[in-house]
């Protein structure tokens, strides 16, 4: 059917062809960032980057985790500290102590898992990213 010469060329072409169509398929399988990337899947991305809406009633304290990042959106909340300090505001670059009121719309982040949060002195909302415990 084919020559000695036409062999080499045809299996080439077959090979390369292969190849092609073979890496067309494995790019279209996954792009990066979808949800069936297998690096990191969006829905892993997504739970850890949500904010959650978290209802506090006056006298209820919220104990965050190490990490948690706190937003007060609505009331008046105070500072609950540990016996090593209090919370970051990051917002206006300074440390919260105990019982000092929680400015409103500001970043606030617990540095270590300690007991440390917020009191509401009102009826309260935050927006939490992390972990926590209502009291």
């Amino acid at each position: 059917m084919f020559s000695k010469k036409q062999v080499g060329p045809v299996v080439l072409a077959a090979l390369l062809l292969g190849f092609l169509l073979g890496g067309a398929v494995l790019a279209q399988g996954s792009a990066p960032g979808s949800e069936v990337d297998p690096l990191v899947a969006k829905s892993y991305v997504d739970k850890f980057l949500k904010l959650e809406v978290v209802n506090l009633q006056g006298g209820q304290s919220l104990i965050a985790e190490g990490g948690t990042e706190i937003i007060l959106r609505g009331g008046r909340a105070t500072v609950v500290a540990s016996s090593l300090g209090g919370l970051c505001d990051v917002t206006q670059g300074r440390d919260l102590a105990g019982g000092e009121v929680v400015p409103a719309n500001h970043l606030l982040i617990v540095p270590r898992d300690d007991g440390r949060g917020v009191r509401a002195e009102t009826d309260t909302i935050l927006m939490v990213r992390g972990g926590y415990r209502i009291q």
